[in-house]
């Protein structure tokens, strides 16, 4: 039996736009989708689409998904710790906003995320990432099916 993609999504923190174009995708294409997240999620009910409620415990999440995407997945999330172990695996990642993660960015942003946090930690910046708008929206929608119609081709 031929194992299909699928696409994972950390639902924790991904954008209600996202979800939506994540979605619709599944539809048009026939594709399971899994959001795994720690608290509960509105989903609509469809064959194709599962949600997964993880314990609270810190990167439960990440656990789970590292735990069970395999090579041909796409999985989402703004993670770059969850990602990291991802695209070792050739696993697609891609962020909400529309960022690729891969063999040639991956080990560069998890320096810049952690740097990022030590300096948050000690108070030198305060504050997170812009507002998520209509610009993020379209990168993350462009890249989604790109890489989205990549994987399909390969299957």
């Amino acid at each position: 039996m031929v194992r299909s993609m699928k696409i994972w999504v950390d639902a924790d923190a991904c954008p209600g736009a996202v979800r939506d174009i994540v979605l619709a995708a599944s539809y048009r294409r026939n594709l399971e989708t899994i959001f795994v997240a720690n608290k509960p999620l509105a989903l609509p009910i469809s064959d194709l689409i599962r949600f997964v409620l993880v314990g609270n415990a810190p990167d439960a999440a990440d656990a789970y998904i590292i735990e069970h995407a395999q090579k041909g997945d796409l999985v989402i999330t703004q993670d770059i710790p969850l990602a990291h172990p991802l695209v070792h695996r050739e696993i697609v990642v891609i962020s909400p906003r529309g960022l690729i993660f891969d063999e040639n960015n991956i080990a560069e942003r998890l320096s810049i995320r952690d740097m990022m946090q030590d300096m948050r930690d000690v108070g030198i910046i305060t504050g997170g990432p812009k507002q998520f708008a209509e610009k993020e929206k379209r990168e993350f929608a462009s890249s989604f099916d790109r890489e989205l119609t990549k994987l399909l081709k390969k299957l």
